[in-house]
């Protein structure tokens, strides 16, 4: 029973946008919010375009790199984790490092060390536990 389950899970990454599924696939169920980690509670379903609140993917990050989200439970404008996707990726001439809060991606972009891009099309919605 469990294999079946596990397989069911697997086949719905199937349909699943790329940050979604490598999300979903890590068994991380983590996210770094404000320099700290929290945690996912459903697996995430895609909602393309219907995205409110800022999440950071890193592409090519340091290792140990986490997604990173803007806002949990109890932060002002935490809308249930419908995620807005940001695509952060490193300058080739920068050395990747981790970055584990939305100010430290800004930060990043403002230095120049990372490009930032929404990308709607990669929307999910999955809420976390602070």
């Amino acid at each position: 029973m469990k294999r079946l389950f596990v397989s069911f899970l697997a086949s719905l990454g199937l349909l699943l946008p790329a940050t979604v599924t490598g999300f979903a696939a890590t068994g991380k169920g983590q996210l770094f919010f404000n320099g700290g980690i929290v945690r996912t509670v459903v697996v995430p379903a895609p909602v393309p375009g219907g995205g409110r609140d800022a999440f950071y993917e890193v592409t090519n990050g340091a290792a140990g790199q986490l997604g990173i989200t803007a806002v949990a439970p109890g932060s002002p404008g935490y809308h249930g984790g419908s995620w807005a996707v940001n695509v952060v990726s490193f300058k080739s001439d920068v050395t990747p490092h981790l970055l584990t809060s939305a100010q430290a991606v800004l930060d990043a972009e403002a230095a120049g060390d990372v490009t930032v891009v929404r990308n709607a099309d990669l929307d999910f919605r999955c809420p976390v536990q602070p």
